[in-house]
């Protein structure tokens, strides 16, 4: 699940015991700075690269639940913040968060499971409780490198936990109170609403994410007021509730606001219609395509995806998307236009990197006209990348079908596919 341990909703957590363990994850991250500072750069930096990954929990987005850590190099990376921002010399991180803020390759992944890692006694706890409380059944297991604060080290813990059945290794449950989507202070929001791009490059819409952190690292002002307001705002910053079906009426009424939307961007026509198809598919594709996220920006900050969607792998069609594609999370790109051009099937073309997978769908008004549609199909001759569409009268099927109960809205996008393969060579 693409879910991740966000720091900030321990922080300010009403729970006592919260608030207490978000401050011994401050002082275990902010003594690896001390170590390095006072001349034991290496045990520092062999704590952060254990710390980086914690599999027990398996969080995040990759395929498997064994995730990779980080190389000495970037352990340096983090520990010169210590030296080089003058607030970090002295008072250490107010949230590990800041990290997205000066470290490339640091991010919401890489957050949640430095948490985990520090937090992993407590973790264990917590899942030992919850297993009797439910009857889940637990084996004797090790648990490596498990921070202990009195040693300020990593050490082993046997104890029991519940197993992985696929590769008997153990697992750690974590309190839902602590999982959101994306972290309440992230990058990308920040990038969105606080970065002045302006004064780091005249070109902000082809602005790196490396131009923007060496410009946090000279001006620390920036990023500190951002984090004071997103901690005026804490009230805001609640854990992602599970995600519930509109009513077919509800779904009904979504339909009749798309179908009577002129194309273009007339009265904010655009605007209107992809926050209407936004809430309609995730709940006509639900649960086979989970954890929709409307308006996603890459990890650089620069590009937005219209809707994005884990591929859940539960139905035979989405495991042929995944073989056969690669796609872990599906886009859907939303046009409200009279026809959809070259230029847009190159940028979805352009959206179908390695991190998403080569399959994506054009949520659109009408069918694609023939040249355009050759375009896709070249795409899958050349690239083998595979591009639908989804038309007005398909999302009218498709609410049809979930009303009726009789069929899965998912089959129209299975009919689509099915379709584009046999216009394919």
């Amino acid at each position: 699940m693409p879910l991740y341990v966000d720091p900030f909703l321990i922080w300010h957590s009403p729970s006592q015991q919260d608030v207490a363990l978000h401050g011994a994850l401050l002082t275990a991250f902010n003594y690896l700075g001390q170590l390095a500072a006072n001349g034991r750069q290496d045990e520092a930096i062999s704590a952060l690269i254990t710390a980086s990954e914690c599999d027990e929990v398996g969080l995040g987005s990759s395929r498997t639940r064994r995730g990779k850590r980080i190389g000495r190099t970037k352990a340096e990376e983090i520990l010169t913040i210590f030296r080089r921002i003058p607030r970090y010399a002295t008072h250490g991180l107010a949230h590990i968060e800041e990290l997205q803020f000066f470290v490339e390759g640091i991010s919401k992944d890489r957050i949640s499971d430095f948490a985990c890692s520090f937090l992993k006694s407590f973790l264990i706890d917590f899942t030992i409780d919850q297993c009797n409380r439910l009857g889940i059944p637990l084996e004797p297991k090790t648990v490596p490198n498990v921070w202990d604060p009195r040693s300020r080290s990593f050490t082993d813990v046997t104890t029991h936990l519940p197993i992985d059945p696929t590769d008997d290794c153990p697992l750690l449950l974590v309190p839902k109170r602590w999982l959101r989507f994306v972290p309440w202070i992230s990058y990308e929001d920040y990038f969105e609403k606080y970065c002045p791009q302006d004064d780091i490059s005249h070109e902000p819409e082809i602005l790196t994410r490396v131009e923007v952190l060496n410009y946090n690292r000279d001006n620390y002002g920036v990023v500190a007021a951002y984090i004071e307001a997103k901690e005026r705002a804490f009230a805001d910053a609640k854990n992602d509730p599970l995600f519930s079906q509109i009513p077919v009426r509800s779904a009904r009424g979504k339909l009749a606001q798309i179908k009577k939307l002129p194309t273009g961007k007339t009265d904010g026509a655009d605007i209107k219609y992809e926050a209407a198809v936004g809430q309609l598919l995730p709940s006509l594709l639900y649960p086979n395509l989970d954890f929709a996220q409307v308006q996603a920006r890459t990890e650089s900050g620069v590009s937005i995806r219209d809707l994005i969607f884990y591929n859940t792998q539960r139905a035979p069609f989405l495991q042929e998307i995944y073989a056969d594609y690669g796609s872990r999370q599906i886009t859907f790109e939303m046009k409200n236009v009279a026809a959809v051009e070259r230029t847009h099937v190159d940028q979805l073309n352009r959206y179908m990197a390695d991190e998403l997978g080569r399959f994506g769908v054009f949520v659109t008004r009408t069918p694609l006209k023939r040249p355009i549609l050759q375009r896709t199909i070249d795409l899958w001759s050349g690239q083998r990348k595979a591009i639908i569409t989804l038309t007005d009268a398909d999302l009218e099927q498709m609410v049809e079908v979930f009303d009726s109960k009789q069929r899965d809205p998912l089959d129209v996008l299975s009919k689509k596919y099915a379709e584009f393969r046999r216009a394919c060579p």
